[in-house]
């Protein structure tokens, strides 16, 4: 016979039940509209689509993406072949749906099923997961090979060492790192996590098992890596390339110091300065960050994290230590190998690359959990032990704080959705060109070239955001190309002679952009020729949007 509390734990679950099941649905509905996210389609698309035209796999100078791990870009390949961009999504996101499964697996072991369900609910609808599960990127991807191999490092400590585990979670190590460069991180610390942990179990002849076990992980791993850290040796002698390579190739980026990539990247400032320079933060500001991610966010501006977490995140996990000294080794243990790998993956996130939440993205499913034991805390041992709350007092308070943590990510998913608009799509009002039209207004004049213009032509974009997925048409993308062959150029005749020389026949230009630029930035000597070289030596073939297809004659 079940009984009163047996019935309420049983409706919480089957709430929390629907809610995912909702939250996964609403979500699919987003995911199913044509591809228009700026990656998608200068990278984990276009890069995968020129593979497929070539026959094989093949360099691709031009394009510093092409050289990154691209594991799950390769699982796009097979959608790609039978012509669906839109599939990629669904592989992704799945994901997402594979680290919720370990999430719920993980909390109903270690705490119960309700909030096994509200864990896999929250980290589903997180808003950088969210937006993540609603384009074709490789975060999620990298998300979940990372937490299983923090899983199956728990599972090692949990089972006595035993070898077993320790592969695995190498294995999916490798994984992540083959998935994107940001693994390396996660590579480094769960490597470390390894001989510290072992050498604090005191098992016999423990420092030099602590070293073998190191080795033995880092060495997994990097087997699993190895086919693309030998495909970029191969083509460029630097395996992880293009990270570091002034320490594999000093002679040649010496060499090379005035082509534009290195130019670019001997003139990129770091983040910090960018922070302080562009948008005006102070120093307080700045050293906050790690702390403001969970706060402050906001879709498709870099000032703002170009994503949004969940403040919730930042707070519930420091309950999870309450009362900590009462509970087995194991779960210390486990909680603490979690924080540390949050914190530190983050605080190393933030000193070395530009400022993404999405490249914070593996620590969120350990935060998840951690936030899952500071409100069961907070529900039995902080609430439940105090006499002088009323019961109802207690279930009003746990409710709001449920309610305020999963209200934040409901207000996002509901802007989102307004944002992507699929349902038009869905059923049919609106048509594909006119979808991905709205949201990339060059996309018209990429169709045209296609319809029109001849295989063997050669398209030079500028300020097009090297999005060039959409382009059967071989294009490259420039900034500044024009200005070099004006500046060198005594007559107007010769920028169309360079320009063939490189086998342009055409340009694609963003005239607002490319506009504000000249007036800015080139030399009245500039200005002329290239004025005198758009009148007599170009015709406009199409134009809309702001976005033109010029011949060059």
């Amino acid at each position: 016979m079940t009984t009163s509390s047996d019935q309420k734990t049983s409706c919480t679950a089957i709430i929390y039940c629907f809610m995912v099941i909702g939250v996964v649905a609403l979500t699919a509905l987003m995911a199913g509209v044509p591809p228009v996210s700026r990656d998608a389609l200068i990278h984990h698309l276009a890069i995968p689509k020129l593979y497929l035209r070539h026959g094989s796999m093949f360099e691709i100078p031009n394009l510093a993406f092409s050289y990154y791990p691209m594991n799950l870009d390769l699982l796009y390949l097979i959608p790609l072949y039978f012509k669906n961009d839109i599939l990629p999504k669904f592989i992704h996101f799945a994901f997402a749906l594979i680290t919720a499964l370990m999430i719920f697996r993980y909390l109903r072991r270690r705490i119960n099923t309700e909030y096994a369900l509200l864990g896999s609910l929250f980290f589903l609808s997180i808003p950088v997961i969210v937006c993540q599960s609603t384009t074709v990127y490789v975060d999620l991807g990298l998300v979940c090979f990372l937490f299983a191999a923090l899983m199956y490092l728990l599972d090692w400590i949990e089972f006595g060492f035993k070898t077993q585990y320790l592969v695995i979670s190498a294995v999916f190590c490798g994984l992540a790192v083959g998935t994107k460069y940001n693994g390396l991180i996660g590579l480094c610390l769960l490597g470390l996590f390894v001989p510290f942990i072992y050498a604090r179990s005191g098992s016999p002849s423990y420092a030099i098992r602590a070293v073998m076990n190191f080795a033995l992980y880092i060495i997994i791993a990097l087997i699993i890596f190895s086919p693309w850290m030998i495909r970029n040796f191969s083509w460029t002698g630097n395996p992880v390339y293009p990270l570091y390579n002034s320490i594999f190739n000093p002679e040649i980026v010496s060499a090379d110091s005035t082509s534009d990539n290195v130019l670019m990247s001997h003139s990129r400032m770091s983040h910090v300065k960018i922070r302080r320079d562009l948008y005006g933060e102070s120093g307080w500001e700045i050293a906050l960050i790690p702390i403001r991610v969970f706060f402050q966010g906001k879709d498709n501006d870099p000032k703002y994290f170009d994503g949004k977490a969940n403040p919730f995140l930042l707070l519930l996990p420091i309950f999870a230590f309450f009362g900590m000294k009462n509970e087995r080794r194991c779960e210390k243990t486990e909680k603490m190998v979690m924080f540390f790998f949050s914190t530190l993956f983050l605080l190393i996130a933030y000193m070395q690359t530009v400022i993404r939440i999405r490249y914070f993205a593996p620590i969120l499913p350990p935060l998840v959990i951690l936030s899952m034991f500071g409100l069961y805390n907070i529900q039995t041992k902080l609430l439940g032990t105090n006499r002088r709350i009323s019961i109802f007092s207690k279930k009003v308070i746990v409710f709001c704080i449920i309610f305020v943590m999963l209200g934040l990510n409901a207000t996002y998913m509901v802007s989102r959705f307004n944002y992507v608009q699929p349902i038009g799509y869905i059923m049919g009002d609106v048509s594909r060109d006119e979808y991905i039209q709205k949201f990339r207004p060059e996309y018209a004049a990429i169709q045209y070239a296609n319809r029109h213009l001849e295989k063997e032509s050669k398209i030079l974009g500028i300020f097009i955001g090297n999005r060039g997925y959409y382009s059967d048409i071989n294009i490259e993308f420039t900034l500044n190309m024009l200005q070099k062959f004006a500046a060198a150029s005594n007559s107007p005749k010769q920028i169309s002679e360079k320009l063939w020389g490189k086998n342009f026949s055409h340009l694609l230009i963003n005239f607002e952009l490319f506009n504000q630029s000249v007036k800015k930035d080139y030399s009245f000597h500039e200005k002329l020729m290239l004025k005198e070289f758009f009148k007599s030596y170009t015709v406009t073939e199409f134009s809309k949007d702001g976005y033109g297809l010029l011949r060059v004659i």
